[in-house]
């Protein structure tokens, strides 16, 4: 198996359109692998080499290992595709490879209003069935910002997801009686995890990990400590990267080192008891996507976070000693990232978010 997928991903590589792309460490080349997706938003791999894309107007598109054909899968629940909204995320379960199951986000309606929302679902040849939702973020509001949506399994099988303070209820990341601005964490079934650090707090949701939080759209876990990293859209500067802790409080809107849009000060940038975060950007980078690379296809990269910069249209690297960010690379795609993937053959892979969005491969240049 391991060798069809190699061989389907070099013939890719062969008849891909290339391009020379500039890098501190090394020379390397862009491959364009497949266009025509409509604001693509989330993708995953599956066992063949075959990949799942999300679109945000709430297509899910399977392509093909060689990125020659696509499949529209078919039986996704109703989503609120406005705005920021539409089909999101999309992981594949652990145990995939026998169960055929998924999980993914989307901009759940209901009552006129809308919020983040993951179901799971048995993926078949061209459609999804036995569709569950498994986390329901509440309240809902009539908005078209902040769904947040990254989903990530830790190692013990527990699914986190990002979620966002849906823009104009901003004080509610900081209220344990409601999922906005916070880190859910949940059983794979739905039901909470035992060891939640609110599961005994009278007035708390009991599916929140960590909160204070703004809109976060980057999610991975650490390759050797096995922590969730999140990455968290400030407003106007203040992105921010924290490693997301039970019970922690990371601060929003109490404290940011971003301002109100058009300026005017929001909070201050530390106070006791709040979470300062590992790095942060000023001005904003617009971050979305993460990903940690830990292939032997580009050695030098090991251990690198990577992040998609949505406004300036580039691939950040930043190198780590530990929890600390020690030097900070600009990748310069110039398009904007919705999201970055490590595949299973050691290439790196990024989505453009646009009308006609795009799967890139980034590769070692060829002579």
């Amino acid at each position: 198996m391991q060798k069809h997928i190699l061989a389907c991903l070099a013939a890719v590589a062969i008849s891909a359109h290339a391009a020379p792309l500039e890098s501190e460490k090394a020379l390397l080349q862009l491959d364009t692998v497949a266009t025509g997706f409509n604001h693509p938003w989330g993708m995953t791999f599956l066992p063949d080499g075959s990949m799942l894309i999300t679109e945000r107007n709430g297509g899910l598109v399977k392509l093909s290992a060689d990125g020659k054909n696509k499949t529209a899968i078919s039986g996704l629940p109703e989503i609120d595709a406005r705005g920021q909204g539409g089909l999101l995320d999309v992981i594949l379960a652990k145990d995939f490879s026998s169960s055929k199951q998924i999980y993914f986000s989307f901009s759940e309606p209901g009552g006129g209003k809308n919020s983040t929302a993951v179901a799971k679902a048995t993926l078949n040849d061209a459609s999804l069935s036995n569709v569950e939702v498994i986390f329901s973020q509440a309240p809902k509001y009539d908005s078209r910002h902040h769904f947040g949506s990254r989903l990530v399994l830790d190692n013990a099988g527990k699914l986190f997801i990002t979620t966002g303070d849906r823009g104009s209820e901003r004080d509610q990341a900081q209220k344990l009686d409601n999922h906005l601005g916070k880190v859910i964490r949940i059983n794979t079934d739905g039901s909470v995890p035992e060891d939640n650090p609110y599961v005994s707090k009278d007035g708390a949701k009991a599916e929140i990990w960590s909160y204070g939080h703004r809109n976060m759209q980057g999610a991975a876990l650490h390759p050797q400590t096995g922590q969730l990293w999140t990455h968290e859209h400030g407003p106007q500067g203040g992105d921010e990267i924290n490693i997301a802790q039970p019970g922690k409080n990371y601060g929003w809107p109490l404290i940011t080192y971003g301002e109100e849009y058009g300026g005017g000060v929001i909070g201050k940038t530390a106070q006791q008891g709040l979470e300062q975060p590992l790095h942060y950007w000023v001005p904003s980078i617009a971050p979305s996507g993460m990903a940690f690379y830990t292939a032997d296809m580009f050695p030098y990269w090991q251990q690198n976070l990577f992040v998609g910069s949505l406004k300036f249209g580039q691939l950040v690297r930043l190198e780590l000693d530990g929890n600390k960010v020690t030097h900070e690379e600009r990748i310069m795609i110039g398009q904007r990232i919705r999201d970055v993937e490590q595949g299973p053959d050691g290439f790196l892979y990024i989505l453009t978010d646009s009308s006609d969005g795009e799967l890139l491969r980034i590769m070692p240049a060829t002579e």
